[in-house]
């Protein structure tokens, strides 16, 4: 009941200082939404929402904010004269450690901030990576996965050493200046602001800041693909907005424009931040954003949640030393794809090492293109593929099943009744769980059961991409061997015809070569 009357209000809040879903500048509205947009609840989807009051065209203007309502480092910092004074001795703290100090300085102050009714909608937890413990942590079993949650906790950790001074400065109350409220507050900006083009922390946009996410559509002029730049959850969103439309009014603004590039972005010709639908929507769907293209661990790290099919998720294969003087793109691309199967960078420099050293020279042109370089070399190839797969596998504590049923044993752990049976070593994880919290399902021990599952649902689509790509590989060099062998068969029948081209028939993979091609 609370919760709605609070919701109620800031509509009402937004409404006041200009935030509308209406193409219509001036409106007499007690609510900034219901035009073309309403808060709703998408238990399977993100959440709280936005979903179409009716239906929307691609491109069409569905909400705007005005610069007036979006908070950011400069307003809060020229409305309080202490917190601007104190800001003058701390010089190395960053963009985004002061929006962070800013943001608990308007905590601080209750009901007397201008944003109060603002600050009451934010999510009162987060569960990205910096907010893990060292069971959830240990959860994710991948290396690189452990190695990226523990390097966001320690920057967490000397991001809020290096902000506590000036907090004590500003005379924040003692709960303010915990380690859990900097996590707070640094998660907030992470996951919630916004590209601006004056102030690379962004901006915490009230209402922008309900779109949920989901994945950018492939852009078929290759174009900025709006990778993150800072912390901010919305700083894909450029300013690309900047002197176009220049002289529209927000009316004209409203037209469906199924070229525009960006969800979102902030427009100067009218003084917001302005909000399109980027496909058609039917009343009643929820209205996405895209926050940029991620894997399903930056979206844990960044924004904490994962998506059950994200076409951008991967999981990065290692080189061995040797092969990476071979490979001329960097390291982020080399990976095996939701599909399961291996980026075209990590599939050609494979081919490459799998070629004769004295031979990579005249081949690298093929490995390069994207083709085949013979049969043999693809064997190599995929039995390498299967090794190192097999490897990463074996890193796993768990088997893919082994993952579902503990996924199915979190899920009854919110109901437990004294009878949970962990009894087999199939469950050593859920009883290490078990004993370090006594399933005392106080609201930490939930949060941290939220965030384990996290963790296991991450870890087994990663395992399900590596068993894919093992089963790929497998099922590949038995077809080409099968290839190889009845390929050496018709050579060994043709020399036995032909004598005396037996010579120029033994060059090494001549004519396998051009049986290939």
């Amino acid at each position: 009941m609370e919760e709605a009357a609070n919701l109620e209000s800031f509509l009402q809040w937004g409404a006041a200082i200009g935030i509308s879903d209406s193409p219509i500048s001036h409106t007499s509205s007690s609510s900034c939404l219901g035009h073309s947009l309403s808060v709703s609840y998408f238990p399977e989807a993100g959440g709280r929402g936005l979903a179409a009051t009716r239906d929307l065209r691609k491109g069409e203007l569905v909400l705007r904010v005005p610069k007036a309502a979006l908070m950011t480092s400069d307003c809060l910092i020229g409305k309080d004269h202490k917190l601007s004074a104190a800001l003058g001795k701390y010089p190395s703290l960053s963009s985004t450690q002061i929006l962070s100090i800013a943001l608990l300085n308007e905590v601080n102050k209750g009901r007397s901030s201008w944003w109060y009714t603002y600050l009451l909608q934010l999510p009162r937890t987060y569960d990205l990576l910096a907010s893990f413990g060292q069971f959830e942590i240990e959860a994710l079993q991948i290396d690189d996965a452990i190695w990226t949650a523990e390097k966001a906790v320690l920057k967490g950790k000397e991001e809020w050493e290096e902000a506590t001074p000036l907090m004590s400065e500003l005379n924040l109350k003692p709960r303010l200046t915990t380690f859990n409220a900097w996590l707070w507050a640094s998660a907030t900006i992470s996951s919630r602001t916004m590209h601006i083009p004056w102030d690379t922390a962004g901006c915490l946009c009230p209402v922008g800041d309900y779109f949920n996410y989901t994945p950018p559509e492939e852009d078929p002029y290759n174009l900025n693909n709006g990778k993150v730049c800072g912390a901010g959850s919305f700083s894909h969103v450029t300013s690309s907005l900047e002197g176009e439309n220049e002289g529209n009014s927000m009316e004209q603004l409203s037209d469906a424009n199924t070229d525009r590039l960006t969800d979102a972005g902030y427009d100067e010709t009218v003084a917001s931040y302005c909000f399109y639908a980027k496909r058609n929507y039917g009343k009643g769907e929820q209205v996405l954003l895209s926050y940029g293209t991620y894997t399903n661990l930056e979206l844990l790290e960044h924004y904490g949640f994962i998506l059950q099919e994200n076409p951008n998720d991967k999981a990065f294969i290692s080189l061995e030393t040797e092969m990476y003087s071979l490979c001329s793109w960097p390291k982020e691309s080399l990976y095996i794809s939701q599909d399961g199967k291996p980026s075209f960078a990590l599939l050609s420099t494979v081919r490459l090492w799998a070629t004769p050293v004295t031979k990579r020279r005249s081949v690298k042109h093929i490995a390069y293109s994207g083709q085949r370089i013979s049969n043999e070399n693809e064997i190599a190839v995929m039995e390498w593929f299967a090794k190192k797969c097999q490897v990463m596998l074996s890193s796993f504590s768990a088997s893919i099943d082994e993952d579902a049923l503990i996924m199915r044993i979190i899920d009854k752990i919110q109901d437990y009744d004294g009878d949970l049976d962990c009894s087999t070593a199939l469950c050593d994880e859920v009883r290490t769980f078990v004993e370090s919290t006594k399933l005392d399902l106080c609201s930490k021990t939930r949060r941290s059961i939220y965030r384990w599952k996290l963790a296991v649902q991450w870890r087994h689509r990663v395992n399900g991409k590596i068993h894919q790509e093992t089963n790929d590989a497998g099922n590949i060099t038995r077809k080409n061997t099968k290839k190889q062998q009845k390929l050496v068969i018709q050579q060994h029948q043709k020399i036995s015809n032909n004598p005396e081209q037996e010579a120029s028939e033994r060059l090494p993979g001549e004519g396998e070569n051009q049986q290939n091609e």
